[in-house]
């Protein structure tokens, strides 16, 4: 089983010094990939500008990003994704995400009160068919003229993960995705639902890659860290205590137990900044990457 270990960029806006030393420092520390995410109404940048960035300041790692696909025509976003991954020399990773539903986000996505996992479910297979190469009516009527990508992805196929952790995501999962990112468990909570999504996945006649299973982790240096996440503190101390680990010990011993239970892909991100990106990464690198094969 190949074990990797990804770290994801935190929240900021565009900082072209700042962005070039985490993807130089995360190549460089031999992590497989830099992640991503995707938060339309928080001070992040927007996916597509830093991977393009990062792309150019790389030529090993790994860019990831957990895409909301709302807000854009679908074959729009389409295009970009697959212009995305030639850009990065077919080094991108996708997963797609119904996005936090704060407030705003969904007036600023245009989707209203439209059910996002069934906006994920009608998305899905369209993107697999452009990148593919076939044609598609793009807007919502059947009868429009179909249009094909003029440039396809480097990769063939384009893999497309999920995540969640309810009924209908784990569903989803099995019945469309190439793998599972699950984020903010405990390893048992894990092993249950890859098993359930195996299973899904077997009665949708589909077999998922058993190396396509991973987790999202967020971990705490310190105990006085959880403070400074509000999010986390929400979710109450003994809740928290299972899926965050504090310090370096429990951090590696969560990602063991992940490990024995069929887990193999990693994405690591401190809850709270500590008093460097490059202090951060070491940590993780300590801690982590003699594990990863």
């Amino acid at each position: 089983m190949k074990i990797r270990f990804a770290v994801s960029v935190g929240l900021g806006p565009p900082e072209p010094e700042a962005l070039a030393r985490a993807v130089t420092d995360a190549e460089a520390s031999g992590f497989d990939s830099l992640w991503f995410s995707d938060l339309p109404v928080l001070p992040a940048t927007d996916p597509f500008l830093a991977v393009a960035y990062a792309a150019a300041h790389s030529s090993r790692v790994k860019l990831g990003v957990n895409f909301v696909p709302y807000g854009y025509e679908p074959y729009v976003f389409a295009r970009q994704v697959a212009q995305l991954d030639r850009l990065t020399g077919g080094r991108l990773l996708v997963t797609l995400v119904p996005g936090l539903d704060l407030p705003g986000e969904r007036a600023a996505l245009g989707i209203g009160t439209a059910h996002r996992g069934r906006l994920l479910d009608a998305v899905i297979p369209q993107l697999r068919s452009w990148w593919a190469g076939q044609a598609l009516p793009s807007g919502p009527d059947p009868a429009a003229e179909p249009v094909a990508l003029a440039v396809r992805p480097v990769q063939d196929p384009l893999e497309i993960w999920l995540g969640g952790a309810g009924p209908d995501a784990i569903r989803r999962v099995g019945r469309l995705a190439d793998g599972w990112l699950g984020a903010l468990m405990d390893p048992d909570q894990a092993v249950t639902l890859r098993a359930e999504i195996e299973r899904q996945a077997a009665e949708a006649d589909r077999t998922i890659d058993p190396e396509h299973f991973g987790m999202s982790i967020a971990f705490a240096r310190q105990a006085e860290d959880l403070e400074r996440a509000p999010r986390l503190r929400r979710a109450g101390a003994a809740s928290v205590a299972s899926f965050v680990p504090v310090g370096s010990a429990q951090l590696r011993a969560l990602v063991e137990r992940l490990i024995e239970g069929g887990l193999s892909k990693f994405v690591v991100r401190p809850v709270a900044p500590g008093v460097s990106w490059a202090d951060d990464m070491g940590f993780m690198a300590d801690t982590l990457l003699d594990l990863q094969t």
